[in-house]
């Protein structure tokens, strides 16, 4: 009995051209269907006023113009507070936030997944549970602790709720119950202590999944217009700036238009220079026992 010299080569012969032609289209099919939202807030922020509100609706620009940018630019200009500090706000707290949040995460996520800590499975069934009630359950109470703490018009009205997401926590335990417990012991009988073995081993292994986490939290808290805790007009973000000036009516619709864009890039950029992390973490950080 003869065997193949090469079964990976033997395996993939056995798929017909037309089924691989097939798969291509559909999964091609599938990349434009998602696309075309992104696509379709580009082409609104380029069409002239008139071709917003033409119908029935068209995809494509007829005539495209710039002038919803320079109006978005002349609106900005005219605010007492000055663009640049609401772009500062924004990117401040994201920053901060999205840093903060990743070092509580996984320093919470690692006695749960690489130590006999007593009552872990029953911290972890409370974070799993968590992650089923919309973040608005807790709005009620960050309001009663902020404002208890004194921290209400602050940036750590804002920052400091972002620390606690059970999702974070969630996604750092799943990824790091992967960790070979032998790696980690090897390190300690070198003499490695706890911090060291954490922030040297088990954080570089993770660095998909923190990538990742910083997508999800840099999003959330680059898309947050509220304004509950802050009261300040200096302190607030640029999504609230921007979602006052579309606010104004249907003469600012296109100055609306240009506003989507600008939300938009800041995560979609950051998401195409990390996608490769996002789809390995996504991968393998299922439920585990």
């Amino acid at each position: 009995m003869k065997f193949p010299k090469n079964p990976r080569r033997a395996k993939l012969l056995n798929r017909s051209r037309a089924g691989n032609v097939l798969m291509f289209l559909f999964l091609a099919g599938f990349a434009v269907y998602s696309a075309l939202p992104i696509l379709l807030i580009f082409l609104q922020s380029v069409k002239p006023l008139n071709e917003l509100f033409i119908y029935p609706p068209r995809f494509f620009v007829m005539n495209p113009t710039f002038d919803n940018f320079r109006q978005l630019s002349s609106l900005m200009s005219s605010t007492w507070v000055p663009f640049i500090r609401y772009i500062f706000n924004s990117v401040f707290v994201s920053v901060t936030g999205t840093v903060g949040h990743i070092v509580v995460a996984s320093m919470c996520a690692y006695p749960l997944a690489k130590m006999n800590l007593k009552g872990g499975n029953v911290i972890f069934t409370i974070i799993v549970t968590s992650l089923m009630f919309a973040p608005t359950v807790s709005d009620i109470i960050n309001y009663q602790t902020i404002s208890t703490l004194g921290m209400l018009d602050n940036y750590l009205a804002i920052i400091l709720p972002a620390l606690g997401t059970s999702l974070g926590l969630y996604i750092m335990k799943q990824f790091m119950s992967k960790i070979p417990d032998a790696l980690i012991e090897s390190a300690h009988i070198d003499g490695a202590s706890t911090f060291t073995v954490f922030w040297k081993i088990v954080m570089p292994n993770v660095k998909p999944a923190w990538l990742t986490l910083a997508i999800f939290s840099f999003q959330g808290l680059w898309n947050n217009a509220n304004t509950t805790y802050i009261y300040r007009e200096e302190l607030k973000s640029l999504p609230y700036a921007l979602n006052q000036i579309v606010g104004g009516g249907i003469i600012r619709a296109g100055a609306g238009a240009a506003v989507s864009v600008i939300i938009l890039m800041v995560p979609l950029l950051l998401f195409i220079f990390t996608q490769s992390r996002i789809i390995e973490t996504m991968s393998t950080s299922g439920m585990k026992e």
